[in-house]
């Protein structure tokens, strides 16, 4: 199956899981889990959450992520991948000054 992102409508998700701002995605779901291209602006965020169902793999095409994942902080540029198991939890933050283009898979399990 191919997965034209270029064809999507973009959806502007707000203060998605408790975050600030807006995500901005465009994606494919289905019972599998989903396959997203997504943006985050200067500033916003993905609050922090729990994958209970799910496990999450986030690579940075452009810009600068600062992920809270467990207990801990970690910053990671473009080129970058955040991997979240199933059980753990995490959050996402542009804390720079240019947006911050990601590619992320999230696979029920």
């Amino acid at each position: 199956m191919i997965i034209n992102f270029d064809n999507m409508e973009e959806k502007c998700l707000p203060e998605f899981k408790g975050g600030k701002g807006e995500m901005i995605a465009k994606m494919h779901t289905d019972e599998m889990g989903k396959i997203l291209y997504g943006k985050l602006k200067p500033g916003d965020s993905i609050g922090y959450h729990k994958h209970e169902t799910s496990s999450e793999i986030i690579y940075i095409l452009s810009g600068r992520a600062d992920f809270l994942y467990d207990e801990g902080k970690e910053a990671i540029e473009a080129g970058g991948c955040h991997y979240c198991p199933k059980g753990h939890s995490h959050s996402m933050l542009n804390n720079s000054h240019e947006d911050l283009i990601f590619f992320a898979v999230v696979p029920e399990q």
